[in-house]
């Protein structure tokens, strides 16, 4: 506010700017100081990179206009397919994460193709391989069930968890 002779009363406004930061911050990981933070391959992508050295985990044939399940959903009013998709892929991690306690070693990728839902990830092996295969039969019998369409595991195993390790940042 700016005061001239005290009689007249002149309200100023001002504009304040600052210098632009082009930094990337969001989906980087912090470097530490021994650098003894370990990424995986797909943790170790930087943002910019991932439309093309990542796009394959992420093609999904739901979403088509001329898809079955689309055109159902849009007339009957129900939830958008986008985000029953979403809460499928979520509860299909879940699950995995409970039934395959402490054996996932690297992140769980839910391929759609058509009607079938394909699920890869990296093991380690901590099990019988009697074991492995009745939890590999349990899951994808569970899935199919609650999804309503064929489920297929593709899992690979690796004896030593630190194989799965890309970096050290």
């Amino acid at each position: 506010m700016l005061y001239l002779n005290r009689l007249l009363y002149v309200p100023v406004r001002g504009f304040q700017t600052s210098s632009v930061l082009a930094k990337i911050k969001a989906g980087r990981y912090k470097v530490t100081l021994d650098r003894n933070r370990p990424l995986t391959y797909e943790m170790a992508m930087i943002p910019e990179k991932i439309g093309t050295h990542k796009s394959f985990n992420s093609f999904n044939t739901g979403q088509l206009e001329g898809e079955f399940r689309y055109k159902n959903q849009h007339k009957r009013g129900g939830t958008l397919l986008s985000h029953k998709l979403f809460m499928e892929d979520m509860f299909i991690r879940k699950f995995l994460k409970g039934t395959w306690a402490e054996l996932f070693v690297s992140e769980i990728i839910v391929k759609r193709q058509y009607n079938t839902v394909r699920i890869a990830g990296i093991i380690s092996r901590k099990l019988q391989p009697r074991k492995m295969y009745f939890l590999i039969g349990y899951s994808e019998e569970m899935l199919s069930f609650w999804l309503k369409c064929p489920v297929k595991l593709e899992l690979q195993v690796v004896n030593d968890p630190k194989d799965v390790i890309f970096k050290y940042i």
